[in-house]
């Protein structure tokens, strides 16, 4: 068995010193747990090149760390990640979305929940970087996928010191943590993408940003019926254990099987959302036997009545209080098309917001740079 080397401006090191450099890596704190790919300046030199972006330009801040990730920081864990450097304006945009969402800049992933962040990526990016919509989403197997989720992570470690057990004190977390980045199946989908519903042209380059805690399926092979097929997802985003304040969102991943579904019977995303939204109520004294019937004056997070910090919640209020909507309004629900045709399988990914995310473009021109 022959020796590999790699080859750098400065030497040519066999395996045991790539080796060597790894671990180095490893215990300077530098990776995910997983090892990262070694980076050269003229690495990252390559990486700045494909953006006309200020290599000093800050683009995302968590005040109460005093730490701010720039271009350059964003490039460096970009290649620490295994990213190619074409996926770098990907990146960017990345983290000028996750900028856009209130909770990331308050310490929402040094939170006990363990929230994740996690991208979806629209428009003809998607082919030219080979970024995986259409099975497999959530796993492995795809490069681009991998290594862009990853980079987003390996920025919160290293530039804003999120290690576990240290700032990030995530009970339990998420495999999320180590990468949460998929594409939409813009392809199969019988609906405007995501990114067009927020205003984008259908051939802009989107990243949209949400910071997530779950991501659970739902095998639903059993019916062609929409409102039977919208029912068993409600079921799912409206479980009691989602339900942290007094309203809860998602983001509802549909394959383009369940997808075909809805539109079959004349329903586009905006019938669906309202279904769901019209329907997304339980009992009250379901909540109740959970001790979840009542907010917290602080912070309006559920909690028992007999709790001494408690409130009513807004449907106690209302002419049916013992029915409790629980979404706060339609868009409460996001949807998108991703997976692969072969099956009744699609997914809720429950989203720690009380708005809708906003997703970010970015330059065509820095793309078309890098390709």
């Amino acid at each position: 068995m022959s020796t590999t080397m790699l080859s750098t401006e400065n030497a040519t090191l066999d395996a045991a010193e790539v080796r060597n450099l790894l671990e180095h890596y490893q215990d300077m704190g530098w990776t995910d747990g997983l090892p990262v790919v070694p980076v050269t300046a003229s690495i990252l030199e390559e990486f700045l090149a494909t953006t006309d972006r200020d290599p000093e330009e800050v683009l995302f801040v968590i005040p109460h760390l005093n730490r701010r990730l720039t271009v350059r920081l964003a490039a460096l864990n970009a290649a620490l990640a295994g990213c190619r450097p074409e996926y770098l304006p990907v990146v960017i945009a990345g983290w000028e979305a996750i900028a856009k969402e209130p909770h990331p800049a308050r310490g929402i992933w040094q939170s006990t929940t363990g929230t994740a962040p996690m991208l979806v990526v629209n428009g003809p990016v998607r082919e030219r970087i080979g970024l995986n919509s259409r099975g497999n989403i959530f796993g492995s197997g795809f490069r681009a996928n991998a290594t862009i989720g990853r980079a987003i992570r390996l920025g919160c470690i290293n530039v804003f010191g999120l290690h576990p057990h240290k700032l990030d004190q995530a009970t339990q977390a998420t495999p999320a943590k180590y990468s949460a980045c998929i594409a939409e199946n813009e392809e199969q989908s019988p609906w405007p993408a995501l990114h067009v519903e927020h205003g984008y042209g259908g051939e802009e380059d989107v990243v949209t940003a949400f910071v997530i805690r779950s991501v659970i399926h739902i095998e639903a092979r059993h019916t062609q019926d929409p409102e039977q097929l919208a029912r068993d997802f409600i079921d799912t985003i409206v479980r009691t254990g989602a339900l942290i304040h007094e309203y809860t969102s998602a983001l509802l991943v549909l394959t383009p099987e369940h997808a075909q579904v809805f539109a079959s019977a004349g329903w586009g995303k905006g019938e669906l959302r309202a279904f769901i939204f019209d329907n997304a109520v339980r009992p009250r004294e379901d909540l109740a036997s959970v001790g979840k019937d009542a907010l917290s004056h602080k912070t309006r997070w559920r909690l028992a009545t007999a709790h001494p910090d408690s409130m009513p919640d807004t449907a106690s209020g209302t002419s049916t209080p013992e029915t409790v909507r629980l979404l706060s309004d339609p868009t409460s629900v996001q949807i998108m098309v991703a997976g692969a045709d072969n099956a009744g399988v699609s997914a809720v990914v429950e989203i720690f917001t009380l708005n809708p995310p906003r997703p970010e473009p970015y330059s065509d021109q820095a793309i078309g740079a890098a390709s």
